[in-house]
């Protein structure tokens, strides 16, 4: 049987390499218009180390504010306070440097920004719903307009996906908020900003980037 179709992978629109993060930043963000950069970093890159120093350098007075408080696993209360800095800085691009929690908050950040969610509870209306076939996707929303960098930290890939993953306090259950255009605009890798990740960390989202894998293989979601 002859199969004809069409896969637009996803609303990505590119990934760097072979630059230095903060130079790297700096262009994307120039060239994407941006005069309000929000960075939502690691806290410990920001408190141990000179890396975010040289991105807010790059960036230069397009820097608007900085947010470096996302445990692991993302709580919605963090997701509250990162998109409530962003809004009341007017950010217009937000950029991130750090593991999994750090981009899956950004992805979080564009979805309550667009919506106007100003609570961990409000955040109860961005929960995926079931389509006609069955499949969850997005639930009736305005799509994110504000976009995101990601310079990951660590090698769990999330910052290659459109879903992000974030902890409800209330019931200690991690779920999962998707949209297409969440995912980040453009990925900065660079492999000098990860000698700061402890060695047991960046081994260990190796695996993860492996269960990332075979998660998309065996989905009932998968395409081509």
């Amino acid at each position: 049987m002859t199969t004809s179709g069409r896969v637009v992978f996803s609303q990505m629109d590119e990934v760097v390499f072979g630059k230095p993060a903060a130079q790297a930043v700096a262009e994307l963000a120039r060239r994407a218009g941006a005069e309000r950069v929000l960075l939502m970093v690691s806290g410990t890159l920001n408190r141990q180390t000179d890396e975010i120093t040289r991105v807010r350098s790059a960036l230069g007075s397009t820097c608007a504010a900085v947010f470096d408080r996302v445990p692991a696993h993302t709580p919605r209360k963090a997701v509250i306070e990162a998109t409530g800095m962003a809004r009341d800085a007017k950010a217009d691009l937000i950029v991130t440097v750090g593991g999994g929690s750090v981009t899956d908050a950004a992805k979080a950040v564009q979805l309550c920004l667009a919506n106007d969610i100003r609570s961990a509870e409000a955040m109860d209306t961005l929960r995926p719903v079931k389509g006609p076939d069955g499949t969850l996707g997005p639930p009736p929303c305005t799509a994110p307009t504000i976009r995101q960098i990601a310079v990951p930290t660590t090698l769990s890939a999330g910052e290659f996906s459109a879903i992000s993953g974030v902890t409800d306090e209330r019931t200690r259950v991690k779920e999962l908020f998707c949209h297409p255009r969440i995912i980040p605009g453009a990925v900065v890798l660079d492999p000098t900003i990860t000698v700061h990740t402890p060695e047991w960390l960046f081994l260990s989202t190796g695996i993860r980037a492996v269960d990332h894998c075979v998660e998309g293989i065996c989905s009932q979601e998968a395409h081509p």
